[in-house]
């Protein structure tokens, strides 16, 4: 398999992104890596810190994209490493895409350079986010800030797919984001949607509040992009919050650090499943081709996650699943 890697996206790059790339070379014999960006930069870099790149391949471009500049910047500066990348990726010298770069930018450039699915009215951002217990898809995540019905059943359709065929949920419950569970709450977009996403051929457990999304309220929870950044970042922000205030907690005295001691192998595995870096990034789900958008700080750690999401979404049918339900 061969992935497209935006060298210089994130806050982090190109260190930890050439660094995920290399581990992950070694994990997974089947896989080639094409990291675009300055060469010089790239090799510099590498140079630096010892890495053996040998393995990589590199696709020289001239350009970068910051987290300031303007989405439509994707499609002025052609030659930037992550519409280099793109343009690769529909071209078809690559299976996916990924980047820790600008997520509006890569939104655009999906939409523009790799196109829609057939039938899709608009890509979505979709992260993957810990609940308890397992995980659930947040779709959309900020893409799309004001959508119609049409698209919210369509996001439940295919973050259903996706959370299927990659991250192994069985029958994936679809729950609508709303200030009630009654049918009758909130806004006509979220009525609208609620009577379409009841006659949809999917698992739709209908409307979910927000206190019911971190515990297991449902596997798909579809919003517009607009909500479902705040709830995005809320979250975000509540776990690492809650994550300092315990931590805090347990060095307050030689007790506590003690208790601490004595439960660390159960610290250590909360920490892991609040652990951002094990769910990589985000799908952009809708594009016709795989685009995956990391972490903005990503680490190595979270480079190897990444990867391994975006070989299962392109191996695993998920496009071609997701054209076949959207017709129907």
């Amino acid at each position: 398999m061969k992935l497209i890697v935006d060298a210089f996206g994130g806050d982090n790059a190109p260190l930890e992104i050439i660094k995920g790339c290399v581990e992950s070379l070694e994990l997974h014999d089947d896989l080639e890596i094409i990291l675009t960006g300055p060469e010089d930069k790239i090799k510099k870099c590498a140079r630096d810190n010892n890495i053996d790149i040998s393995a990589l391949t590199i696709k020289n471009c001239s350009d970068v994209l910051t987290m300031e500049d303007d989405p439509m910047a994707v499609r002025k500066r052609k030659d930037s490493s992550m519409a280099v990348g793109l343009d690769m990726l529909a071209a078809g010298e690559g299976e996916a895409f990924l980047s820790a770069g600008n997520s509006g930018a890569l939104i655009t450039g999906a939409t523009l350079f790799v196109k829609r699915i057939k039938g899709i009215m608009r890509p979505a951002f979709s992260p993957v986010l810990p609940k308890s217990p397992g995980m659930f898809m947040l779709i959309d995540g900020g893409a799309n800030v004001e959508c119609k019905p049409e698209m919210l059943c369509q996001f439940g359709i295919m973050g259903s797919v996706y959370m299927e065929r990659v991250m192994g949920v069985k029958n994936p419950r679809v729950g609508l984001a709303n200030v009630g569970t009654e049918e009758h709450k909130g806004d006509a977009l979220r009525h609208d949607a609620f009577k379409l996403l009841k006659e949809t051929p999917i698992n739709f457990v209908g409307n979910v509040e927000g206190t019911q999304i971190p515990f297991d309220g449902c596997d798909v929870v579809v919003t517009d992009g607009f909500t479902g950044n705040l709830i995005l970042k809320t979250y975000e922000g509540a776990a690492a919050a809650v994550m300092g205030r315990i931590k805090e907690i347990y060095k307050k005295s030689g007790i506590n650090k003690l208790s601490a001691a004595m439960i660390a192998s159960d610290l250590k595995a909360l920490k892991n499943e609040v652990n951002s870096d094990v769910y990589g990034g985000a799908p952009i789900l809708g594009a016709a081709k795989p685009v995956f958008k990391v972490h903005g700080n990503a680490t190595a750690v979270t480079m190897r996650y990444a990867v391994k999401l975006a070989m299962d979404y392109a191996k695993t049918g998920v496009i071609k699943a997701i054209e076949e339900r959207a017709a129907l």
